[in-house]
């Protein structure tokens, strides 16, 4: 049995080696130039083309012939990906699961994008490493789902405004007045604004914190993720210090991938956890 999952996940190279994990890699087209995530691209790389051409990168979900040829080296699996509400990953993983009858696939929307989806596919491969049905991963992921809570601080509203995300007035008083939008995976797999945080970026990061420490008596403490887009002194800074808030027994730094920073610009960070 075979867990697969797309760039979107965000997993770090040793945690892919380790739970033996199958990735389907998006496409970024930025400076009139198509590149692989996670192949041959980084975020900082295209964060440097971005503001050399000043245009926004464009991403694009992998074909179904890519899906097909990562299903039909299994005679099971099960494909984790990115909500269908932000890609056509899923719809093309569907697709291309119906094209091989033969096979056993299982095609799962984790509603969510980044290490949310992460958090899920490393459950499933703990869950097949435990010997467990293919019935049994998947009505365990289906129900771990909505207990996903993905949530980061933007730094800049430069990606939103050339995204099309916001208005040019918005952009203009967010940047005079360093507003740093926190934004969240909503449950039916959309984004939303959570919150609207002024001042200092650490305002931001600490607000991140105090929102964890809330939720703390309902966050399952075995494994929770920081995952950044270039901003790694924050990210160890943000596990220093939710590993004082709470006896976690892994707190995960992994980088953003070129598609999820396609969409939320540099220094964009996150803490994605479970709940109970």
């Amino acid at each position: 049995m075979q867990i697969i999952t797309d760039s979107c996940a965000d997993l770090a190279p040793e945690q892919i080696k380790k739970f033996n994990i199958r990735v389907v890699p998006l496409g970024v087209f930025v400076d009139n130039k198509t590149y692989i995530d996670g192949i041959d691209i980084t975020p900082q790389k295209l964060f440097d083309k971005v503001k050399a051409s000043g245009k926004l990168p464009n991403t694009s979900a992998p074909s179904t012939a890519a899906f097909t040829e990562a299903f039909k080296a299994y005679d099971s699996s099960i494909y984790i990906g990115i909500s269908a509400k932000l890609s056509a990953s899923n719809q093309s993983a569907q697709v291309a699961a119906k094209s091989l009858p033969g096979k056993d696939i299982r095609v799962v929307d984790s509603f969510n994008l980044s290490t949310g989806i992460g958090l899920l596919v490393l459950k499933a491969a703990e869950l097949r490493d435990q010997g467990k049905s293919m019935d049994e991963i998947e009505k365990t992921i289906l129900s771990h789902v909505p207990k996903v809570n993905s949530s980061f601080v933007i730094d800049t509203l430069d990606y939103l405004f050339m995204g099309g995300r916001c208005s040019s007035v918005e952009h203009i008083m967010g940047s005079l007045l360093k507003i740093r939008p926190v934004i969240e995976v909503k449950p039916d797999g959309t984004l939303g604004v959570k919150e609207k945080i002024s001042g200092s970026r650490k305002k931001a990061l600490d607000s991140m914190l105090a929102d964890f420490s809330k939720k703390l008596p309902n966050i399952d403490l075995d494994r929770v993720f920081v995952t950044h887009a270039a901003a790694e002194e924050d990210a160890i800074y943000l596990k220093d210090e939710l590993m004082k808030l709470a006896p976690i027994k892994e707190v995960c730094i992994t980088s953003a991938g070129a598609t999820i920073s396609s969409h939320c610009g540099p220094n964009t960070i996150g803490i994605l956890f479970f709940t109970k």
